[in-house]
């Protein structure tokens, strides 16, 4: 009866394939946004519907739009990994191997974690991109984003999903 269920598995494969496929998908669609920001700062290209926007901000505007996109392209990439590694790989092997330490995968609540963390810095981003575009027309409806991102991140602290294996709190 193990057998099966072991060889199901490599129907993981799907999501690692795809995930690889869209991490670089974004970071093509990353290096297009920061080209479009020294095309504004070089080249003076201002968008439809951004001419009340002074040229600097737009350049930010497409340089913060591009952080964001490669942080979500970083994320894809390292939940590829942590997908391989939990479910394909021989975890041990891996380890032992030294090929990107930085990004092991213990278990699946680590991937949880860092999707959780990355969803709040995404949210950061955001918030950051809607005030620096509407700065001259600030409304209190902004403020739900805020508060959002603030009870994300408490709800994070009392699930403790960002408590560091290794620490000793």
């Amino acid at each position: 009866m193990k057998k099966p269920f072991y060889s199901f598995r490599y129907i993981s494969w799907i999501a690692i394939v795809f995930s690889l496929l869209g991490s670089f998908l974004l970071f093509v669609v990353g290096a297009l946004k920061t080209l479009n920001a020294f095309r504004v700062f070089f080249l003076s290209y201002i968008p439809e519907g951004k001419e009340h926007l002074h040229i600097v901000d737009i350049g930010i505007t497409y340089l913060i739009k591009s952080l964001d996109t490669f942080l979500i392209a970083l994320v894809l990439f390292i939940f590829a990994h942590g997908i391989y590694t939990l479910f394909i790989s021989n975890t041990s092997s891996v380890k032992n191997n030294g090929v990107l330490n930085w990004i092991q995968t213990p278990n699946i609540g680590h991937l949880k974690n860092i999707l959780a963390e990355v969803i709040v810095i995404i949210l950061f981003v955001k918030f950051l991109e809607i005030v620096f575009v509407n700065i001259d027309n600030l409304q209190w409806n902004l403020l739900i984003l805020p508060i959002s991102i603030v009870l994300m991140a408490v709800g994070l602290k009392v699930l403790k999903l960002n408590k560091d294996e290794n620490s000793k709190d």
